[in-house]
């Protein structure tokens, strides 16, 4: 496992992270998930290599936090545990909206603490814009937990360019977690550059689009799962989509690899500043993924990957409808 800086003053992290939001729910419902095997693929994570964990006090309410400082518990001198806040969910989950006035950013730095069992959390971030809090008052909060010594470091979910500025403006920010992947390519538009002109990290998430570039998603969802409601995996746009992913699967093929570990191998070659998450929650699939790290992409490989999937390529939103409005690219 390679290792990189992760921003200009970040941490050394693994050139692949660990995403443990869907051990929790999201892709199923809760009830379902088995946190035996979550737990045992997080410790797998870290045995291949693995030092950046990334979690959110909301996915699962407080259970993901919880199961991640179970499976590192003993070994925290080995994790760069990221984590975002501030998506409120009432008591069946449906999603409040966003809080991350400084009171709240502090509470929820507080909770998370105690949930993970850690005396800090490396890399803080809100998981989305707050609307009605200006971003400076949010990084203030967190700067100010910086200086405590119960943060390390300031990073970013989901935020536009002139957001980024404003943020670093006022702590310079480590780390920009966003969707980048073969179907999601609006990073590379302006935020890609204006992350590199500041020495700011991208951890990428989605990099399989959410299993769309697996080749294994067909549009059967379990109870719970977003994406039933999200346009890319709905309908048309889900069987137009198919279909760009059997040209992925077809190109896999002739590098002698799957098409989850070629789009994986595609954001890992965009950049040693680039982190593609893994993210699972069984063991077999966590060692599938892990295979992208053996896949060698030439100049014509990426010029063929580029040819055949240009950004906005691929059909749908990311989010459902009600949901875009918070994202960055839109």
């Amino acid at each position: 496992m390679k290792t990189h800086p992760l921003g200009v003053n970040g941490p050394i992290v693994s050139e692949v992270g660990f995403g443990a939001m869907g051990i929790s729910d999201i892709y199923a419902h809760s009830s379902r998930k088995d946190d035996a095997e979550g737990e045992a693929t997080i410790k797998a994570a870290l045995d291949a290599g693995i030092n950046l964990i990334n979690t959110g006090d909301f996915y699962g309410m407080g259970h993901n936090e919880m199961l991640v400082g179970r499976a590192i518990s003993g070994r925290r001198d080995e994790v760069v545990l990221s984590v975002k806040f501030g998506a409120l969910r009432d008591p069946k989950g449906l999603w409040l909206g966003h809080d991350s006035r400084p009171a709240a950013v502090k509470t929820f730095c507080a909770y998370s603490l105690r949930r993970l069992g850690v005396d800090h959390i490396d890399i803080y971030q809100p998981a989305r814009l707050d609307p009605q809090t200006p971003i400076e008052d949010t990084v203030g909060a967190i700067a100010q937990l910086i200086k405590e010594g119960k943060v390390k470091y300031l990073g970013l979910s989901e935020v536009k360019p002139d957001i980024i500025r404003r943020a670093h403006a006022v702590h310079p920010v480590t780390a920009l977690e966003i969707e980048y992947s073969l179907a999601t390519r609006f990073v590379e538009q302006e935020i890609l550059a204006v992350a590199r002109e500041l020495g700011i990290g991208i951890v990428a998430y989605g990099a399989l689009s959410r299993g769309l570039l697996t080749g294994k998603l067909f549009g059967k969802f379990e109870q719970g799962d977003f994406r039933a409601f999200t346009p890319r995996y709905s309908g048309q746009h889900l069987q137009a989509n198919l279909m760009l992913v059997e040209t992925l699967s077809d190109i896999a093929v002739a590098k002698g690899c799957t098409p989850a570990q070629l789009a994986l191998a595609w954001v890992l070659a965009q950049g040693d500043d680039v982190f593609p998450l893994i993210g699972t929650s069984k063991r077999d699939r966590l060692a599938e993924n892990l295979g992208a790290l053996n896949v060698r992409l030439s100049p014509a490989d990426l010029a063929l990957l580029d040819q055949a999937f240009p950004d906005g390529v691929f059909h749908g939103d990311r989010y459902p409808t009600a949901a875009m409005h918070i994202v960055a690219g839109r």
